[in-house]
């Protein structure tokens, strides 16, 4: 049998370009397979991994209502002398008002027609009761009511969830920031929901520079955003920050760390807050409309204070995946008996 000189050099060729492949790869990627968190930018395309995570991810609008009761300057009520009396005999005035929140969530499980999403607990908590006090002519707080908020009802809804979109809170953890929101369709309804099956990985393992991925909501967008650990194990629950610029509505956005490569996703944590600054602001009474103010013509219109909220960017807190697996371990008999079987990973 006859070898050409044509098939040899073809031969020789494969065999120097995957050498050479491999010499490359293992010298730009030599600790790619080192059992840790990676540190470096993907080396491949990521698109079809965070794409069925984010079907995962939902967007969670909140609200509570409230009728507020205003009282009288001259009645001078406090706290202790209205306890035995009934507000609605002794306001001046009652007025409805609303909150609303909005936050991320996804979605854990899904079967046989319920559904239960993960969210951070504060984008669906309202305070059941909000006392304002009158102020004193230098400004300092008197004990003296000036109005009382009391929640009258809250809803919450999933954006594009069937009938409604409504669910409840089927367990909570304020202290930790943490709550399982859902509800039950039943088993005909046929609903389905894409439900996020990544391992659950370890943030306690996280190191300085560790690369992250991070899915959310923020200003009712879906987005998805990277990002580098700073500060890991902050706590002993294994706490971090990442340096994301994140807007409002990202909490409960999903921390995603790739160990030894693409498409080795685990989750790490939830996000969980970004630092905000709080001062009031004087504004002119028609904010609200499209008039442009003249700056040289004076102002002489009503005005009004109103709480202006700064976010400092760059610097978000997680919640790491740790306590959230404690949180429904440790609800996880109440999730049973309302129907949610819980198979969760340690």
């Amino acid at each position: 049998m006859k070898i050409s000189v044509f098939n040899i050099l073809i031969l020789f060729a494969y065999l120097l370009a995957t050498s050479c492949s491999t010499v490359s790869y293992e010298t730009i990627y030599p600790t790619l397979r080192d059992g840790k968190y990676d540190s470096e930018f993907p080396y491949k395309s990521t698109s079809d991994e965070l794409n069925k995570i984010s079907e995962t991810v939902q967007r969670v609008n909140s609200t509570a209502f409230y009728k507020i009761f205003v009282f009288d300057k001259t009645d001078n009520y406090t706290l202790y002398n209205l306890q035995d009396k009934n507000i609605y005999d002794h306001a001046r005035n009652e007025v409805l008002a609303d909150n609303s929140l909005s936050g991320t969530a996804v979605t854990l499980y899904s079967q046989e027609g319920n559904v239960a999403l993960l969210t951070c607990a504060h984008t669906i908590t309202f305070p059941d009761t909000i006392i304002s006090y009158r102020s004193d002519k230098e400004g300092n707080k008197t004990e003296f009511i000036e109005s009382i908020s009391v929640k009258e009802k809250q809803v919450i809804y999933v954006a594009g969830f069937p009938e409604g979109s409504s669910v409840e809170v089927l367990a909570i953890d304020n202290e930790n920031d943490i709550a399982i929101i859902g509800r039950k369709y039943g088993a005909q309804s046929n609903f389905y929901f894409p439900t996020f099956t990544y391992p659950v990985g370890k943030a306690k393992e996280v190191e300085w520079g560790t690369f992250v991925y991070l899915v959310g909501y923020p200003l009712n967008y879906k987005m998805i955003t990277k990002a580098i650990v700073s500060s890991p194990r902050k706590d002993e629950n294994g706490s971090f920050l990442v340096d994301a610029v994140v807007n409002p509505g990202f909490s409960g956005g999903l921390v995603l760390a790739i160990r030894d490569g693409v498409p080795n996703f685990e989750l790490i944590g939830m996000v969980h807050w970004v630092p905000e600054e709080y001062e009031n602001l004087v504004y002119p009474e028609n904010i609200g409309d499209k008039t442009a103010f003249n700056p040289v013509v004076p102002y002489n219109g009503d005005v009004f204070v109103r709480k202006h909220t700064s976010i400092r960017y760059g610097i978000v807190k997680v919640i790491p995946v740790e306590v959230i697996s404690d949180f429904i371990n440790s609800s996880k008999e109440k999730l049973t008996k309302q129907g949610f079987y819980f198979n969760t990973q340690q």
